[in-house]
C-alpha cells in the first residue's frame, strides 16, 4: 500500500517519503488537513533551468534511504519538540527530474500561523543540510556536476558526507 494511502487512513502526523515517483500536492495537502488547524503551510522546491550562471536542463538525485530515514525522524522529533505543530510531511524526490518538475515537498498544519512558517522552515533548512540525499546538475551544454553535496548528520550518527564537483 502506498505511504499516503496509509497514512490518510491511519491519520499519521508525520511522514518522511523518498519516491523516484512525482509529487502528488493535493495528496499531501490532504494527509496534513486538520479541524485543529488554522494554518497550513507548505513549500515546494522545484527544477529550475539555471544556477550559478550555468544553464540546467535537468537534476538528478541519489540518496541513501536508510540513514535519510533516521535522521527524517530525528529531524521530525526535533519539530515536536520545538514548535507547535499538529501535523507535517517531507517528501523528497529521487532520481532523474526535468526542469519544473517538483524536488521536494514540506506541509505542516498547525493551530497559528507562526508555528507552521516556522517549523516549515526548520524542516526544509534542516533536510538539506542533514538528509543524505545528493543533487548532480546536467547543463545545457553536456556537461555536469554534483553541487550542494556537504551533509551534516546529528551527532547520533557522527557521519559528514561532502561531494567535491
Amino acid at each position: 500500500m502506498p505511504i499516503l494511502s496509509w497514512c490518510r487512513r491511519l491519520r499519521v502526523v508525520d511522514v518522511f517519503e523518498l519516491t523516484d515517483k512525482p509529487i502528488d500536492i493535493e495528496a499531501l495537502k490532504a494527509t496534513i488537513r486538520d479541524d485543529r488547524a488554522g494554518a497550513l503551510i507548505t513549500f515546494e522546491g522545484v527544477v529550475r533551468n539555471h544556477n550559478e550562471g550555468k544553464s540546467v536542463k535537468a537534476l538528478s538525485y541519489e540518496a541513501y534511504e536508510p540513514l535519510a530515514r533516521a535522521e527524517a525522524e530525528r529531524i521530525f522529533a526535533e519539530v515536536r519538540q520545538r514548535f507547535n505543530v499538529i501535523k507535517f510531511v517531507l517528501v523528497h524526490r529521487a532520481g532523474h527530474l526535468q526542469i519544473t518538475d517538483i524536488a521536494v515537498f514540506v506541509g505542516v498544519s498547525a493551530a497559528h500561523r507562526d508555528q507552521a512558517y516556522l517549523a516549515s522552515r526548520y524542516i526544509i533548512d534542516e533536510a538539506k543540510k542533514r538528509l543524505p540525499i545528493w543533487k548532480k546538475e546536467h547543463y545545457t551544454d553536456s556537461s555536469s556536476a554534483w553541487v550542494n553535496c556537504h551533509h551534516e548528520h546529528s551527532e547520533v550518527t557522527n557521519e559528514s558526507v561532502q561531494c567535491v564537483s
